[in-house]
C-alpha cells in the first residue's frame, strides 16, 4: 500500500484532502493487481481510470484557482503538469483491456504511473504552493540566488554545499539574463549538467550524513531528493530549442524556490552534530 505521509502534506486542507482522495484511488488499484486471485477486472478498472480523470479534473481547477488566487508562481509551472497527468490518464482510458492478461499489465502500469507521478508532483512542485512571493515580487528582488544566513542549517558540510549550490544557480540565472542565441544555450546546458552532478553529490553526503545520526526523517529527505533530481534529469530539450530564455528563466525559478524551500521547511530540522535525538 502506498501512504500518503506527513511529508506530502502541504498544509492547504482542501489540498491535502484531495491528495490523500487520489492516493486512495491508488491504493485501490494496487490492490487489484495485488491480490492473488484474477477475476475479470475490465469494470472495475474502466471505473478507476473514469473516477480518476473526474476526480483528477475536479482537483486540478481547485488546485489552480487557489494558485491563481494568490499569484502563485508555481502555477506557471503547475498547468503543464496537470495537463500531462490527464493526458496520461486518457492514454489508459483507450487501451483495450478486453483480455484479463492485459487487464493486469495496465493495472501494473496504472499503479506504478500514478505512485511516481503522485509523490514526485506532490514533493517537487504542490509542497511548493503558497509558500513562494507572488511573481512580481521574486522577479524584483536584487539577488534573489543570494546565500544569506537565514538559510544555515547548522552542519558545517551542509551549508558549504548549500551555498555552492546557490553560487551554481545564480551563475545560471545571469547566463540566462544575457543570453546570446550564439553560444549561451551551450553554456547553460552545462552548467546545469553542472548543477545536476553537484546536486546529486550533496544529496548523497547530505543523506550519509543523515544515516549516521540515524534521522528518523531521512526516507521522507530521500524521496524529495529523488523529486529534485527527476526534475533536472527530465529538461525538455525540444522547448528549451523553441524558447530558451523563458523556458530556463521559469526552471531555474523553480529550482531555486524549491531549495530554498527544502532548507527552510525540511534541512533545518535535520540534528545538528551535537543535538541529541530525543
Amino acid at each position: 500500500m502506498f501512504e500518503f505521509t506527513d511529508d506530502c502534506m502541504i498544509g492547504i486542507e482542501q489540498v491535502d484532502e484531495e491528495h490523500r482522495y487520489l492516493f486512495d484511488i491508488l491504493n485501490r488499484a494496487y490492490i487489484l493487481v495485488t491480490t492473488d486471485y484474477h477475476s475479470d477486472y475490465y469494470q472495475r478498472l474502466k471505473d478507476i481510470i473514469s473516477e480518476l480523470d473526474q476526480y483528477a479534473e475536479e482537483h486540478f481547477t481547485h488546485e489552480e484557482e487557489y494558485m491563481a488566487k494568490i499569484c502563485d508562481p508555481e502555477l506557471i509551472l503547475q498547468r503543464p503538469q496537470h495537463a500531462f497527468f490527464r493526458e496520461k490518464i486518457l492514454e489508459f482510458d483507450l487501451i483495450n483491456i478486453d483480455d484479463m492478461k492485459d487487464q493486469q499489465r495496465v493495472l501494473a502500469d496504472l499503479v506504478s504511473f500514478l505512485a511516481k507521478w503522485l509523490y514526485r508532483h506532490i514533493l517537487s512542485s504542490d509542497i511548493l504552493i503558497g509558500k513562494l512571493p507572488p511573481l512580481e515580487e521574486w522577479m524584483v528582488k536584487e539577488n534573489p540566488c543570494e546565500f544569506t544566513d537565514e538559510y544555515l542549517v547548522g552542519i558545517e558540510l551542509v551549508d558549504r554545499e548549500h551555498k555552492e549550490l546557490f553560487r551554481i544557480v545564480d551563475r545560471a540565472s545571469q547566463l540566462v539574463k544575457s543570453y546570446d542565441a550564439s553560444s549561451g544555450y551551450d553554456k547553460i546546458i552545462d552548467i546545469l549538467d553542472e548543477l545536476k552532478a553537484y546536486t546529486i553529490e550533496h544529496f548523497g553526503d547530505e543523506e550519509e550524513y543523515m544515516e549516521s545520526i540515524r534521522y528518523e526523517g531521512l526516507p521522507a529527505q530521500k524521496r524529495a531528493h529523488e523529486a529534485f533530481i527527476d526534475k533536472l534529469e527530465n529538461i525538455d530539450l525540444k522547448e528549451v530549442d523553441n524558447n530558451p530564455q523563458e523556458y530556463l528563466q521559469n526552471l531555474l525559478e523553480f529550482l531555486l524556490g524549491w531549495l530554498i524551500n527544502h532548507i527552510l521547511h525540511t534541512d533545518k530540522k535535520i540534528p545538528k552534530p551535537n543535538q541529541s535525538m530525543s
